[in-house]
């Protein structure tokens, strides 16, 4: 009974999440449906667009402050989608100054949103699940955007607004219907979970984000206009090689290596820079500079969203861990943005434009190894930590017994190692033992030597990684 009000509960949070991102995606973040509504009207995009980009990392990024709770999550997402509904009816009408404060509003309310998402995700969708949850929503999503998309731009960008607020209502009525009941016990066994020790990666894989996503904005400013004037296809077949992709990474075994294909996505960006300077504006050309680059995108959206989820298990607040990784997305996208209209503006060649998006993609190349490395350890390690916990005194002590030391360890350096495999901060073995930090990094270098490791999750591997994991 218990899986089945779990998997009800993981559909509906899908499902409400899927329309809330369907009407971010068609018309307040980068959205046909505004570009729609700014072109009928004659109105300049950029300072809308910025404004809206901008107002969606706030609230991506400050979400997790105020949002601790499951309860509070879905209040705040409840609220959120509510103020955005209100915002958008004054794109009805004329240009005015409630259209700024309305894409303010949408933006930064959204953004809570999304980042809110992050408690349903983990409360609602089983650890090695989360991936496939993450490729459910960012497909439904974008399938409810192309049919959105399709009406704006080739019948009525006010059909289009009224089809992208109804996704908003229907997603209100799914969020609505998620329990909350279970959040106490819920709360409870994450946070015995939370061992911390994420912080370090999380920053590598915002900046690794960031950095990547600075040629989704370039590809908003400078690769689509070039392309606007074939409306019906593009309308239609924008998105559907993001889609293909995400299909395809969705059911790949677990076993498969999928930072492999994250370098196949860098050559995809590639392709599609050096197709974009070298082709035409025809219809064959676009087909195939989309179909590289939105590939692309669907292959490291992807990456990311399934790798914040995993990260959740080990935070203690999933809205700020999901928000400030997903801003790292936006604020690339931002940046990317504001470099497009630079370019644009004062007429770089394309052959320029491409070197500055190969720049982008070398510097990421130069930082994927690295990444992978850490975050394979940090999700390794603490598995293993998880593993710990549940043993006995004794079996704990015969863990470390099975690994033998260059030399022996003395009996604090036991203490230490113990409290080390715990997930214990240097501060809080220090609290614990009464000792500095200082002397607890000393003890901590002499157990790296003894054991011949060189860093923490080198010697919680060392020492667990033959141990059961659950």
């Amino acid at each position: 009974m218990n899986g089945h009000k779990l998997l009800n509960s993981r559909r509906l949070s899908i499902a409400g999440f899927s329309f809330l991102f369907a009407y971010i995606l068609s018309f307040q973040f980068e959205g046909q449906v505004l570009y729609s509504l700014l072109d009928m009207r004659g109105t300049d995009a950029d300072c809308y667009i910025l404004a809206a980009i901008i107002a969606h990392f706030a609230g991506l990024f400050t979400c997790g402050l105020f949002v601790k709770f499951l309860g509070t999550a879905k209040n705040m997402v409840l609220i959120g989608m509510s103020l955005c509904l209100t915002a958008t009816v004054p794109f009805f009408f004329v240009p005015s100054s409630l259209w700024l404060g309305g894409l303010i509003i949408n933006g930064y309310f959204s953004g809570c949103a999304v980042a809110a998402w992050g408690f349903f995700l983990r409360a609602f969708t089983p650890k090695n699940e989360r991936i496939k949850s993450c490729a459910d929503v960012l497909i439904y999503s974008n399938l409810l955007m192309i049919a959105v998309n399709v009406v704006a731009m080739n019948r009525s960008p006010f059909i289009g607004l009224s089809l992208a607020m109804l996704c908003l209502v229907i997603g209100i009525v799914f969020i609505w219907m998620l329990p909350v009941g279970q959040e106490n016990e819920q709360n409870k066994t994450f946070t015995n979970k939370a061992h911390g020790g994420i912080r370090n990666p999380l920053i590598l894989l915002c900046l690794f984000v960031f950095i990547i996503t600075i040629n989704s904005g370039l590809m908003y400013q400078v690769i689509n206009p070039a392309f606007a004037h074939l409306t019906g296809l593009v309308s239609w077949y924008w998105a559907v090689p993001y889609i293909v992709a995400l299909v395809i990474m969705r059911d790949l075994p677990m076993q498969a290596k999928r930072s492999r294909i994250l370098y196949i996505g860098m050559a995809m960006i590639i392709g599609a820079f050096i197709s974009f300077m070298l082709l035409g504006r025809n219809t064959s050309d676009y087909l195939i500079v989309d179909t590289l680059m939105l590939g692309a995108c669907g292959i490291f959206d992807l990456f990311w969203w399934s790798i914040l989820g995993e990260m959740l298990d080990y935070s203690d607040n999933p809205a700020r861990t999901f928000g400030i990784g997903l801003s790292a997305n936006v604020f690339g996208v931002l940046c990317g943005g504001v470099l497009g209209i630079i370019v644009t503006s004062i007429g770089l060649p394309c052959a320029e434009i491409a070197v500055i998006a190969l720049t982008v993609v070398c510097i990421t190349l130069v930082m994927l190894p690295p990444l992978n490395h850490q975050l394979v350890l940090l999700l390794k390690s603490h598995a293993y930590l998880a593993a710990y916990d549940n043993m006995s005194e004794s079996q704990q002590t015969d863990v470390v017994r099975q690994i033998k030391t260059l030399d022996p360890l003395t009996v604090r350096e036991q203490e230490v190692l113990h409290l080390i495999l715990s997930g214990k901060s240097n501060r809080e073995i220090a609290g614990a033992l009464f000792i500095s930090e200082n002397t607890v990094k000393t003890h901590a270098r002499n157990i790296f030597s003894k054991y011949d490791v060189s860093s923490r999750a080198e010697l919680i591997s060392t020492l667990l990684k033959n141990q059961r994991v659950e």
